[in-house]
């Protein structure tokens, strides 16, 4: 796979774009970075294919781009599933033609696409693609935690704010929160973006987490404790170090 006409038919999709809107710029940073996690981690799964899943970080949130504009916003919720925003301006309007993929690759990485932002990955998917939208998934959880606490996300306020059982029992049974569970404050938020630390699928993306020491710095707030205990437990269970 062509990498640099890869890279260059992005860097020209984003150059529609304002660089100077903090959250295009953002994404940009993210795309990047998920992109080299995803390929790192790859390295590690036999039988993937690093190249498959650089292109794969490359393109997973093109969708993010055109949310921000529309919408003003990054929360799905409150806009459109930046997901299925993605995947439908990739293989709807078309824009995949611009990138070095073969046809028969097309439906695994639109697949991927549209599963990366979702509570879980279907069981009935075959196994390369069920491969590939895990490491994808992991490679964005991985670099989400970075951006977590940078600017604008670190000046959040989370002092005498509580989190609801609902979102508790999801900490205690060591899983991703589910998006209908609506987090009413940032504390909620904060909470359920860390335990997405619960669900990572491969040795290596733990290790990459580890190494990085954004989730330790996360949850070293106070109010997150339990979490951060439970998050321990889990990945302990699982013979991981965590990054105390």
């Amino acid at each position: 796979m062509d990498r640099k006409k890869a890279l260059a038919s992005f860097k020209n999709y984003v150059a529609a774009y304002d660089y100077n809107n903090k959250g295009v710029s953002l994404k940009i940073a993210h795309t990047y970075r998920v992109a080299e996690i995803a390929d790192s981690i790859a390295c590690s799964v036999a039988g993937a294919e690093a190249d498959l899943a650089w292109l794969l970080g490359l393109l997973h949130d093109i969708g993010r781009f055109e949310q921000i504009i529309r919408y003003g916003t990054f929360k799905d919720a409150f806009s459109v599933d930046h997901a299925e925003l993605g995947a439908d301006i990739l293989f709807c309007d078309g824009l995949i033609k611009n990138f070095p993929v073969f046809d028969h690759q097309k439906e695994l990485i639109e697949t991927a696409i549209r599963l990366h932002n979702k509570l879980t990955v279907p069981n009935e998917l075959d196994k390369e693609t069920k491969m590939y939208s895990n490491i994808l998934r992991d490679a964005d959880k991985a670099d989400i935690f970075r951006v977590l606490t940078e600017p604008p996300y670190d000046e959040r306020k989370t002092e005498n704010l509580t989190i609801r059982n609902e979102i508790m029992q999801c900490v205690f049974e060591h899983r991703c929160v589910p998006r209908i569970a609506v987090q009413v404050n940032e504390l909620e938020l904060l909470a359920s973006q860390c335990c997405m630390a619960f669900e990572l699928t491969y040795t290596k993306t733990y290790e990459i987490v580890y190494k990085q020491g954004y989730l330790k710095k996360l949850l070293d707030a106070p109010e997150l404790a339990i979490i951060k205990s439970e998050i321990k437990k889990a990945w302990e269970t699982k013979n991981f170090i965590f990054p105390v």
